[in-house]
């Protein structure tokens, strides 16, 4: 049988939780959302949530709720999913790439830096700057902060790999270095709720706002309604353009019972990534490096093929280990290498240590689930492919 790259974790207790929602009254807007998202902010920290049908989504409501428009910048990772940069597009903004950090692979403080400089003076900085915890590993996002006090720019978190990780002792998504953060439910993620997202923020204007937007621009708050005459029925109000981005009960219920288990899920995690760095030491590849500053949920296991010594290229090793049933994936592509954004006017090379990592990069097998043989067949396969 196939080994995947990832998959989600499914006990009893989470079919029985989906179960009673089906037997109950209500399969969505009912109580089993409300009670997620508090579930999910009082884990974090953080004092609002606002749960959506997708982390994307969630991205969208995001820059939607900070005011992002047409004329306006976004920045973010290469290295990520295409969400992260989409959701600014949505909004009728402009995205451009700070190349990556060579060691966590997450968005370069020093980059970041030198590109701020440079935008100032071009009088072309961004409004928000979308930063990615890549596999779970929390970026530096007290010198992200330091730097959005300086040049006035507004931060989302893109979390989506890493609920439950912490930084600096805190968890991710509490707020103190950002103004929004986003989570993903998806079923390769820490905990799934099938599909789903979350957006966590300690502004409650924001918060508001989020709340509205994924559910078509309607409010039911009286206090934020128009003024319509007594004689009318005015129950709900339509009061900005939305969308139809609920999460059902169903979903959530999932979601809600995953959460209990999630320490768990991730230090099951860690057992695995520590055997694997073990197993890994004699093979030419460079291990995932964790930054002293955070607690990885480790969402993904990334290998970077020293290629000088391997005596295949990543391609063959990629197309190898599939043939043997090691189902390794890359994540993640150059974002601005993606046909759609090449139409934009990126180029191949717009960002080095991203370019790099694109060359090397395979995620390996990695789930709470994998067996101590499974990972031994992994290993045994990246000796075949790789002897160095």
């Amino acid at each position: 049988m196939s080994i995947s790259y990832s998959r989600q974790d499914i006990v009893q207790d989470d079919i029985d939780a989906v179960v009673e929602v089906l037997q109950s009254e209500f399969l969505t807007q009912g109580p089993i959302v409300p009670r997620f998202e508090q579930a999910v902010a009082d884990y974090c920290g953080a004092q609002h949530a606002i749960a959506v049908n997708s982390a994307t989504s969630a991205l969208h409501i995001a820059c939607m709720a900070l005011g992002i428009g047409a004329g306006d910048i976004v920045w973010t990772s290469p290295i990520t999913f295409v969400a992260s940069a989409n959701c600014a597009l949505f909004c009728g903004a402009r995205v451009d790439f700070v190349d990556i950090d060579p060691s966590t692979y997450n968005l370069s403080v020093g980059a970041l830096a030198e590109k701020l400089a440079q935008a100032e003076k071009n009088g072309a900085l961004p409004k928000v700057v979308i930063p990615v915890h890549l596999s779970g590993q929390p970026c530096d996002m007290a010198s992200i902060h330091a730097l959005s006090q300086r040049y006035g720019f507004k931060i989302i978190e893109d979390a989506s790999h890493a609920i439950g990780a912490r930084y600096k002792n805190e968890c991710v998504g509490n707020g103190r270095y950002s103004d929004i953060t986003v989570f993903s439910f998806h079923p390769v993620k820490i905990i799934t709720s099938g599909e789903g997202g979350m957006a966590v923020t300690n502004n409650p204007d924001l918060a508001a706002s989020m709340r509205r937007l994924r559910s078509h621009g309607i409010t039911s708050t009286p206090a934020d309604m128009a003024p319509r005459p007594d004689d009318e029925i005015w129950n709900y109000q339509q009061i900005d353009l939305g969308f139809n981005y609920r999460m059902t009960d169903i979903h959530a219920a999932l979601g809600l019972s995953q959460l209990k288990r999630i320490d768990d899920l991730i230090a099951k995690r860690h057992v695995l990534a520590a055997r694997y760095n073990e197993l890994l030491n004699a093979l030419p590849v460079t291990i995932p490096w964790q930054h002293p500053d955070g607690y990885s949920s480790l969402h993904l296991y990334v290998i970077r093929m020293k290629l000088d010594k391997t005596g295949a290229s990543q391609r063959q090793a990629f197309n190898s280990l599939h043939a043997a049933g090691i189902l390794v994936n890359l994540h993640y592509i150059p974002v601005y290498r993606q046909p759609f954004y090449e139409r934009m006017g990126f180029n191949k090379g717009y960002c080095p240590q991203a370019e790099l990592y694109f060359k090397e990069a395979l995620s390996i097998p990695l789930y709470p689930a994998l067996t101590q043989m499974q990972q031994d067949t992994v290993i045994s396969a990246l000796k075949q492919v790789m002897p160095g």
